[in-house]
């Protein structure tokens, strides 16, 4: 039986911790490649130290591209904010390792006359979806990204220039009766650039936005927090900590609330399933959420490298089901095309979308006018019904 009562806590990182300046450049480098040819492949993956950033990869795409890697590497330290003295975006190394695609990869992932175009890869990937946010997200990971979120703005914006590019959130979150009530702790990490600053100082600057992003009534007298727990907290980033792509792979999901199939998304072009699918797992279950068929719905594909079609479509609503788990599978497969070019297709993704994703979560954000954030869209809904 599906527990009722229980406490829950994911977090979130900001754009500024070093896994995701990674997870930025490696989609930024991404997204030049499908800019200038949309059917590029890329596998870039990024490590970042103090005063380095390396870049390397297998891809096939314009030339052009390769030659500006440190480029787009240095705009993206800047944009985040790094001027650090032992991470700066003007002074910082940066090598670049990108090399052409392997031929037996690419000879297994392209159409050919026989043959629709294959899987990236073996693997198992999924999506999930709760009624218990308005994004159809788990209540913990949705507002510790919030949260986050709304410290970058500030920060950027002037009103907080005392907050570093760096920072965590952490929530624990009260269930009753299956349903998010309240906030039993808050841990909120973030980097200041004021080596005077207490943490009782950070308190003050940081827990008016926290109130703003989370459900009224949600802090109480009871709650428990901890900001800046260890004190100090003035060297951030890469020099702070080493970052590497792909490393924050709970953190760009459910928070821990769902399973996980174990591929990164960052810096990986959309014939990768590890990516593609798992968006295309969300937005299925999503539109399963939506059309009413269950309260909560975890989706799992499965794919073989070389392979067009799935090899396996699971579903689970967890005892919140109006509608049969088989009879779920079924409508799925009626209601989308899910091998590689049938993804790509139905949900845009052969465009330069992805540097958007890289920091505070791919799911439970607005679907964008220019294709960003397909798979949050709630279109499929009538095709499911129609199906079932």
């Amino acid at each position: 039986m599906t527990r009722k009562n229980f406490t829950f806590t994911s977090e979130s990182v900001s754009e500024g911790h070093p896994d995701k300046v990674c997870d930025r450049i490696s989609d930024a480098v991404l997204d030049a490649f499908l800019t200038e040819d949309r059917f590029s492949r890329v596998a870039c993956e990024t490590f970042a130290t103090t005063d380095r950033v390396v870049i390397g990869g297998e891809v096939r795409g314009p030339a052009s591209v390769i030659e500006r890697v440190e480029e787009i590497a240095r705009e993206c330290v800047k944009d985040i904010g790094y001027e650090q003295k032992d991470f700066h975006w003007a002074n910082m190394k940066v090598n670049n390792y990108l090399h052409a695609q392997s031929a037996d990869i690419a000879q297994g992932v392209d159409a050919g006359d026989n043959k629709d175009e294959g899987a990236g890869d073996q693997g198992i990937m999924f999506g999930y979806a709760t009624t218990e946010t308005p994004a159809l997200m788990p209540a913990p990971i949705q507002y510790s990204h919030a949260i986050l979120r709304r410290l970058a703005e500030v920060r950027k914006n002037g009103t907080e220039p005392a907050l570093g590019p760096d920072a965590k959130s952490q929530l624990s979150v009260v269930y009753e009766n299956g349903k998010p009530v309240r906030v039993s702790s808050v841990v909120l990490s973030t980097q200041h650039l004021d080596e005077d600053l207490s943490s009782n100082d950070i308190r003050a600057i940081v827990e008016p936005y926290i109130r703003e992003e989370l459900p009224e009534g949600w802090l109480t007298d009871a709650t428990e927090w901890h900001v800046n727990p260890t004190g100090k907290f003035v060297i951030g980033g890469p020099d702070g900590d080493a970052g590497l792509t792909g490393r924050k792979i709970i953190v760009d999901t459910y928070g821990g609330a769902a399973p996980h199939g174990g591929g990164a998304f960052s810096g990986k072009d959309p014939t990768k399933v590890d990516r593609s699918a798992a968006y295309a797992a969300r937005y299925l279950a999503k539109n399963v959420v939506a059309a009413g068929m269950a309260e909560r719905c975890t989706i799992q594909l499965s794919y073989a490298i070389g392979v067009s079609k799935p090899l396996s479509i699971y579903a689970d609503t967890h005892g919140t089901g109006e509608v049969g788990p088989a009879a779920i599978e079924k409508a799925i497969d009626e209601a989308m095309d899910l091998t590689p070019r049938g993804i790509r297709e139905h949900l845009g993704l052969n465009h330069p979308i992805y540097q958007r994703t890289a920091a505070y979560g791919h799911f439970g954000r607005q679907p964008e006018a220019d294709g960003g954030f397909s798979w949050e869209r709630t279109n499929l809904v009538e095709a499911l019904k129609k199906a079932v």
